[in-house]
């Protein structure tokens, strides 16, 4: 009895086992020499200003580049990688209509990014966005306040992707 157990378990255990593994490869390129990176506080820029979406964009674009890679995160100007921008789009469009009135809206955030690569004397420039649809009848800061996590981790993730995955 206890064999045929451990005959149906060990195989979901490799299978866990290789789940685990091929997760926790990440596609992130990083030369060997670059240790050290500065992300300096992404600024609100944007004609409306979520007073709590730039502290949490920086805050989590940090935990993220120190969490998912090698860098070690530093103030210093002789940094490696140094990362700075500033959210450029903060609006609300309406997503969809019906005969009567908007049935949901479309908030757009969107983030102007600076990446230097001191080693190579390299300056990037790029932009990242998302765009997240809510009801017509919430209003922008119930709607901000269901959204913000989302947004946060769309903007991060597609900072981080395109720096350290080539996207």
């Amino acid at each position: 009895m206890n064999n045929k157990i451990l005959l149906l378990i060990l195989p979901l255990l490799l299978i866990f086992a290789a789940c685990k593994v091929s997760y926790s490869l990440r596609d992130v390129s990083i030369p060997a020499n670059v240790k050290t990176a500065k992300i300096a506080y992404i600024e609100n820029k944007a004609r409306y200003v979520n007073p709590q979406l730039s502290p949490k964009v920086t805050d989590k674009l940090i935990q993220k580049i120190v969490g998912q890679t090698k860098l070690t995160a530093t103030n210093s100007d002789d940094a490696h990688y140094q990362i700075s921008g500033y959210i450029s789009d903060y609006s609300v469009t309406t997503a969809a209509i019906s005969p009567q009135a908007a049935t949901s809206n479309r908030l757009t955030v969107a983030a102007h990014i600076v990446f230097l690569n001191t080693l190579e004397n390299k300056t990037e420039e790029f932009d990242v966005s998302t765009n997240l649809d809510f009801d017509a009848t919430l209003s922008l800061q119930e709607a901000e306040g269901r959204l913000l996590e989302e947004i946060v981790k769309n903007i991060t993730d597609q900072i981080f992707n395109h720096i350290f995955s080539n996207w």
